[in-house]
């Protein structure tokens, strides 16, 4: 990494930023108990002069800091942990078992902070800086963004643009990832339960299998994608649990499929939900059993603003040259409830570099841990980008 690509007053923070990350790091806590985490983040911003608005989504931080007349600009970060068990020997690691920072949003607030510190002290801008430090993005006890639009955050609150940065692993430090359109799948959970009659495993003339008929629709929901989807477009039916009895000489009653649906198109996404349901509910009842179809709605298509995401690159071109953007930039299928976000408001959600190589692991693998020498990358592009907005 080049130590120029760094600004001078981030360069200075960095490390007490590394060290706050770290604190953070090993006191996860899951949506809506981010309270450890809320104060660790209210506390600095408060000291540097953001006006502090604690009251949202339960443990959710919005901090505002106003530089005269001009736009109002919104950056998100990400307060939540996952319920997984780390598996690590950093000194930084989880102390609370079942539970860690396994997606890098410790990482993000420390960039974010990092770049509010330097923003509050440097104000080169005019205009209106909105931070929002959000909770629950994994989901953990619902949609910490949609709840936060519920409670009316851009009424009370107003931004005429919003953006996101998020680490990915395997992308090399000093790049970054910038895509207008589609950029992140719409994501749905799908129980279909089949509900047959139940009997001795000696007779099964005498019953209606679930199990069989269970592992028929399996195969059948391969062919959703394969022959309703035009070459070239994603989607994903994953079936990630098949659940069924407990004895072996014993035909259940029932049995129950659950599913993880991804789209990148909400046409894409209305069709599966539709074929998903009249697929379960036939193949069911060919069999002489009944489906019942129940639809968790997880997190929309994350759409890019074209005005914004060209901005960013724009910014990431004049800092870092057009060896700082990644090439041929394509969509992912993981989801972001920055999505429901950005159908309120234009913005952009884009990557940053968390290294390549043996080190780098996987987002939600009990062995991730977010980058350090990203941190000063993505507040200095936070900085630089505020300063273009705000101009």
């Amino acid at each position: 990494m080049n130590e120029t690509w760094i600004s001078p007053g981030i360069a200075e923070i960095a490390p007490a930023m590394v060290e706050l990350r770290r604190t953070i790091h090993a006191r996860p806590e899951l949506g809506y108990e981010e309270f450890f985490t809320r104060e660790q983040v209210a506390h600095h911003l408060r000291e540097w002069g953001y006006e502090i608005h604690p009251t949202m989504a339960g443990t959710a931080v919005v901090a505002t800091l106003c530089n005269g007349p001009g736009p109002r600009l919104g950056l998100r970060a990400e307060l939540d942990a996952l319920p997984i068990q780390e598996q690590s020997d950093r000194p930084w690691r989880s102390r609370t078992p079942g539970k860690m920072h396994a997606c890098g949003h410790d990482g993000h607030i420390a960039m974010l902070l990092a770049a509010a510190w330097e923003l509050a002290r440097n104000r080169s801008w005019h205009g209106t800086l909105q931070l929002f430090f959000q909770p629950a993005e994994e989901g953990h006890g619902g949609s910490g963004a949609k709840r936060m639009l519920e409670e009316r955050v851009f009424e009370r609150f107003p931004c005429d643009a919003i953006f996101a940065l998020h680490n990915s692993p395997g992308m090399p430090l000093g790049k970054f990832g910038v895509l207008a359109g589609p950029c992140m799948a719409s994501t749905d959970n799908v129980l279909i339960r089949i509900h047959g009659t139940g009997g001795h495993g000696a007779m099964p003339d005498k019953s209606v299998d679930p199990v069989v008929i269970g592992a028929s629709l399996v195969m059948a929901l391969q062919s959703l994608v394969s022959r309703n989807m035009a070459p070239g477009e994603t989607a994903i039916v994953t079936v990630g649990a098949f659940l069924a009895g407990d004895a072996a000489n014993v035909i259940p009653q029932q049995a129950e499929l659950r599913l993880s649906v991804r789209a990148l198109q909400p046409q894409v996404r209305h069709m599966l939900r539709q074929r998903i349901k009249d697929l379960a509910e036939l193949h069911a009842s060919s069999f002489g059993a009944r489906a019942e179809v129940i639809f968790g709605e997880g997190y929309p298509v994350l759409v890019n603003d074209r005005g914004a995401s060209e901005l960013a690159a724009q910014v990431i071109r004049d800092w870092l040259g057009e060896e700082g953007l990644v090439q041929g930039m394509r969509p992912i299928c993981a989801s972001d409830d920055f999505a429901f976000w950005l159908e309120r408001v234009p913005g952009c959600y884009l990557l940053i570099g968390n290294g390549e190589g043996a080190g780098s692991c996987e987002v939600h693998n009990p062995g991730y841990d977010f980058n350090d020498q990203a941190l000063p990358l993505g507040a200095s592009f936070w900085v630089r980008l505020v300063q273009r907005f705000l101009a």
